[in-house]
C-alpha cells in the first residue's frame, strides 16, 4: 500500500510508486487483521478508502 504525494491511497505490489509506503503479507487475513486494527491508517496517515478495505476484508490483494 501507498500514500502517494497528492493522497491517493493504493495498491503497490511493485514497491517503486513514490510516497509513503506500507507493507502488507499477501494472506488475507493479514490484510484483514490490518484493516480491523486500523494499521495501515496509522503507518500512511490517512483513512484508507472503503473501496480498498472492502477488498482487503475479501482478501483481494492484486
Amino acid at each position: 500500500m501507498v500514500r502517494t504525494p497528492g493522497g491517493e491511497v493504493a495498491f503497490d505490489p511493485t514497491g517503486r510508486v513514490p510516497g509513503r509506503g506500507a507493507y502488507v503479507c499477501a494472506s488475507g487475513t493479514c490484510a484483514a487483521e490490518a484493516v480491523r486494527r486500523h494499521a495501515l491508517e496509522r503507518a500512511l496517515g490517512v483513512p484508507i478508502p472503503e473501496t480498498l478495505r472492502d477488498r482487503l476484508n475479501a482478501g483481494s490483494l492484486d
